[in-house]
């Protein structure tokens, strides 16, 4: 990046599962011409054939934040970082009642230009081993805006299908150039 080039702004999509998070990131990058962030721990799950265990969690958001330091590397104005370690250490609280102290700190940085929140408004899919149902999905997406909301992190809920989440995210950081 040139001395004269505006920072890359990175972008948080976060979200129960099922909720479009991966799909939005990718068309955001698309219609702002820049790159996006994928989720490491759908790869992680995939290469391993297991959901984490509890002790993968911290790995697991290090590489995530890992990727997003070398993508902000090659972005464009924005970057839309899928999950970040606020939903690991959510997940940790969920499946085993605690998050680690190495993943607190990690979660209690983000520092993220914009946050946009998923909807688990459309139909719930089973995904292999990642995905558990609807009631965890909608259960996760509650604790997800409590938290958001206690730790005072301001936040976009996106709502219905994918042209329609597009325009909101549109409003709020302007048409792509």
């Amino acid at each position: 990046m040139s001395a004269s080039a505006a920072p890359v702004r990175r972008v948080a999509l976060l979200g129960a599962e099922s909720s479009g998070k991966s799909t939005l990131a990718e068309a955001l990058a698309a219609h702002y011409r820049t790159v996006w962030v994928p989720e490491y721990l759908r790869e992680f799950v995939d290469r391993h054939a297991r959901v984490p265990f509890e002790s993968d969690q911290y790995p697991i958001a290090c590489t995530q934040l890992a990727r997003e330091d070398g993508a902000a590397l090659r972005a464009r104005r924005f970057l839309f970082c899928d999950t970040t370690p606020l939903m690991t250490a959510l997940y940790s609280r969920q499946y085993w009642g605690r998050v680690d102290p190495q993943l607190a700190r990690l979660d209690s940085r983000h520092d993220y230009a914009f946050t946009l929140v998923t909807a688990p408004d459309g139909p719930w899919e089973a995904d292999g081993l990642q995905r558990e149902s609807e009631a965890v999905r909608q259960h996760v997406h509650r604790m997800l805006l409590e938290t958001l909301e206690a730790r005072a992190i301001p936040y976009l809920l996106l709502t219905g299908e994918l042209p329609g989440r597009l325009r909101q995210v549109e409003a709020l950081l302007g048409p792509a150039r």
